[in-house]
């Protein structure tokens, strides 16, 4: 089959996902694990809306890793749709990864998370991964892996940080560890197996995200109407490709806040995220964004669909 080298004995393959209480830091630690940006990153709860797919091509193994939304109580329409996407992808991966960041006290939303999981982890191994160890003091990272190993009974408990790279490598092989022996499930080479289309979407739904106030990120979905190249750029140009996306909000006044003062905002969301869907398709792209006003879309299910939920 093309793109498949012979693979040696005893190579191992299948799925890991990483749950966690929202900004626990699932994302980052997808993109230092790939080793390439595949999922979308911010400061802000509640930035992954779908399980996005991270592929880790090994000597001796294939790891795919699940990026899944933050588990959390839901308060939309929304909300409920991330938190069955979370449970639905427990159900089908090998191995489990539950991210509890050091710079946080371990609070009720890991209780929460713990107790879910325990009904899984008769079948499933269950990895404690202490994230974000760069933010924390020595003392504090001794004092969260303490209170991790008392939420439920892990196979692993295991520090870790995706910034500065501390026991990465470790985590990937106590995750390729726990998987099955089989051939791989990607063509190597292949980072995502996302479209192109959802990860263009997410990286301006990135740019958009960055220094709005608190109640805009949830309101915030993109979809991308057209993504074609150019067709009449004369040949000694670079290729170029049109990009033509919406940016839905809820309500005229978040709006407002998206274009910014003359439209200054929205200027920098396009040429911040332009500069991201370059290097992810290494193409000169024209982006074009317009902003769009779907009421309430979070709890509307109509709406959800329309916007890919």
């Amino acid at each position: 089959m093309t793109g498949f080298a012979q693979v040696p004995e005893g190579f191992r393959s299948g799925f890991a996902c990483f749950v966690g209480r929202p900004n626990a830091g699932k994302s980052t630690l997808t993109n230092a694990l790939i080793g390439s940006k595949i999922a979308i990153t911010s400061s802000r709860p509640q930035t992954t809306r779908h399980a996005i797919r991270g592929i880790l091509h090994r000597p001796d193994a294939q790891l795919v890793v699940v990026d899944t939304p933050g588990l959390h109580k839901p308060r939309t329409l929304l909300g409920s749709r991330l938190n069955d996407v979370v449970r639905e992808t427990w159900a089908e991966v090998d191995v489990i990864g539950f991210c509890v960041p050091a710079d946080q006290p371990v609070g009720r939303g890991d209780e929460f998370i713990a107790g879910e999981l325990r009904s899984v982890a008769n079948r499933t191994p269950v990895l404690g991964i202490v994230t974000k160890t760069d933010l924390a003091r020595p003392e504090q990272i001794a004092e969260r892996l303490t209170q991790v190993t008392g939420l439920m009974d892990f196979a692993e408990v295991v520090p870790c940080s995706a910034v500065d790279g501390f026991q990465v490598d470790l985590l990937a092989d106590l995750l390729v560890a726990r998987l099955p022996e089989g051939p791989p499930l990607y063509p190597d080479g292949e980072l995502t197996d996302e479209p192109e289309e959802t990860l263009v979407a997410e990286l301006i739904r990135e740019a958009a995200l960055e220094g709005v106030r608190d109640e805009l990120p949830h309101s915030i979905a993109v979809v991308i109407q057209e993504m074609v190249p150019r067709e009449d750029r004369p040949e000694s140009a670079p290729p170029l490709l049109d990009v033509h996306a919406t940016i839905y909000v809820e309500r005229p006044s978040q709006k407002g806040i998206v274009i910014g003062k003359g439209g200054e905002r929205l200027r920098q969301v396009g040429s911040d995220s332009r500069r991201q869907i370059e290097a992810l398709l290494g193409t000169k792209v024209y982006l074009d964004l317009h902003v769009t006003v779907a009421k309430d879309w979070q709890r509307d299910p109509r709406q959800l669909r329309k916007l890919g939920f």
